[in-house]
């Protein structure tokens, strides 16, 4: 049965997400065995945990205490480093910066947005010199001491996992296994993201994050052990918790990967809503396509009863959109939330 044609017994009304193991990923059979879990995953929820990921415990600690170091410090310190200061919303975001659910008045989160730089600076770096890449400069902290080491490193390794799983996504589609790695060449952006507690009434149009669906590929996510505050909305319009699972990452299809399955991954709604009465942190990497790549259906993912419902569009033009309508709203309600 091909990919067409399974879609249409997909019903979407999930409880639950799926933890799938990547540790055995060496041989051909494992990782195809791998790939069958997760075009079901894909399929049927668009969001799953993976475990054995391979980002080491020191790794994802050095960040995590770094971002706890960095957000506690004054805002005007932190103001310094504002994205609108760097190239392409790399810096510092303060509460209520941006608006992603246009029902809603402001997100309830401090985030650090960082996208690819060598581990080691070098004075000769060429900046933007491949037009699928899109290296440019990030602005970094003078404190707390480290930052810069602890994002670039996990850096590197969520990037690691990126690279296996586009490949496993790949597999999912019955595509040849690099099909990906050319198209998705462009170097991903990554957030450091602290969520305050959330005291205000629920109706009042501001939470942590307000529903949404990625606009990238696909999204890595490491939160913090302990805390709930991620939902994802199925079918039915019912919120299901994505509980932290501890030693895992969270996985989701974004919207350019939904189109380019015609649909058939889904690029499943969710939010963030800190009640938990502790600050709480998370960090996710949003792995896109090369500016210039143009989306369209798979042919694999268009049958005659699932004609394609999608235009050609370029990965650039279709981020660059959702991404300055996200700030926008943010700027537009902003003398109304400051009131909040």
């Amino acid at each position: 049965m091909s990919l067409a044609e399974t879609a249409g017994s997909v019903s979407g009304a999930f409880d639950s997400i799926p933890v799938i193991d990547l540790g055995c990923a060496s041989t051909q059979e494992e990782r195809a065995a791998l790939a069958r879990q997760i075009r079901d995953a894909c399929m049927n929820v668009g969001f799953f945990y993976i475990k054995h990921h391979g980002i080491p415990d020191e790794t994802i600690d050095r960040i995590f205490s770094a971002m706890k170091a960095f957000f506690s410090l004054p805002v005007e310190a932190k103001m310094k480093l504002h994205h609108r200061q760097g190239a392409h919303y790399r810096g510092f975001e303060p509460l209520l910066d941006s608006n992603i659910d246009p029902a809603n008045r402001g997100d309830l989160y401090e985030g650090f947005m960082i996208g690819w730089e060598e581990l080691e600076p070098k004075d000769d770096d060429v900046i933007n010199t491949d037009k699928n890449i899109m290296v440019f400069p990030n602005l970094w902290p003078t404190e707390p001491a480290g930052f810069r080491e602890a994002f670039i490193n996990y850096y590197h390794a969520a990037l690691g996992v990126g690279r296996v799983l586009q490949r496993l996504f790949a597999l999912a589609l019955d595509l040849p296994e690099t099909y990906f790695d050319e198209k998705l060449k462009r170097y991903p952006m990554m957030r450091g993201l602290h969520y305050p507690p959330q005291t205000g009434p629920e109706d009042d149009g501001i939470i942590g994050i307000g529903a949404h669906s990625d606009f990238e590929c696909f999204t890595i996510l490491w939160q913090e052990p302990g805390i709930q505050a991620l939902q994802i909305q199925n079918s039915e319009k019912k919120w299901i918790n994505a509980t932290p699972i501890p030693g895992t990452l969270v996985i989701n299809i974004g919207d350019l990967l939904s189109r380019w399955t015609n649909d058939i991954f889904k690029s499943t709604v969710h939010r963030a809503i800190n009640r938990s009465g502790v600050r709480r942190y998370s960090i996710p990497m949003f792995i896109g396509a090369n500016p210039h790549v143009e989306v369209e259906p798979l042919p694999s993912c268009v049958s005659p009863e699932r004609p394609a419902r999608y235009e050609t569009i370029t990965s650039g033009d279709y981020v660059r959109k959702h991404i300055q309508e996200m700030y926008q709203r943010s700027r537009t309600t902003s003398d109304g939330a400051a009131k909040v």
